[in-house]
C-alpha cells in the first residue's frame, strides 16, 4: 500500500519507519531535511510537498505539533 507520511518528528518519525519496516511504499515530508534523509536511506520516497506526498499516497498519515501546521 502507498502510504504517505507527514511530519516525522519524535512521534511521527518512528511511526513512519515502522510501516517502511512492514513494507509499505513510503511517502515522507518534513521540514527538517534530515529526518526526511533518513527515512529515505531506508527507501522511503521524500515527496517536495505535502501534497506532492497526498498526491502520491492512498493513505495519508499526518503527524504535526498542532492544527494551523
Amino acid at each position: 500500500m502507498k502510504v504517505g507520511f507527514i511530519g516525522l518528528g519524535i512521534m511521527g518519525r518512528p511511526m513512519a519507519g515502522h510501516l517502511l519496516s512492514a513494507g509499505h511504499e513510503l511517502y515522507v515530508h518534513d521540514l527538517d531535511g534530515a529526518s526526511v534523509a533518513d527515512l529515505v536511506a531506508s527507501g522511503a520516497t521524500a515527496g517536495g510537498s505535502n501534497r506532492a506526498v497526498a498526491e502520491a499516497a492512498d493513505i495519508i498519515i499526518t503527524m504535526v505539533p498542532d492544527t494551523p501546521h
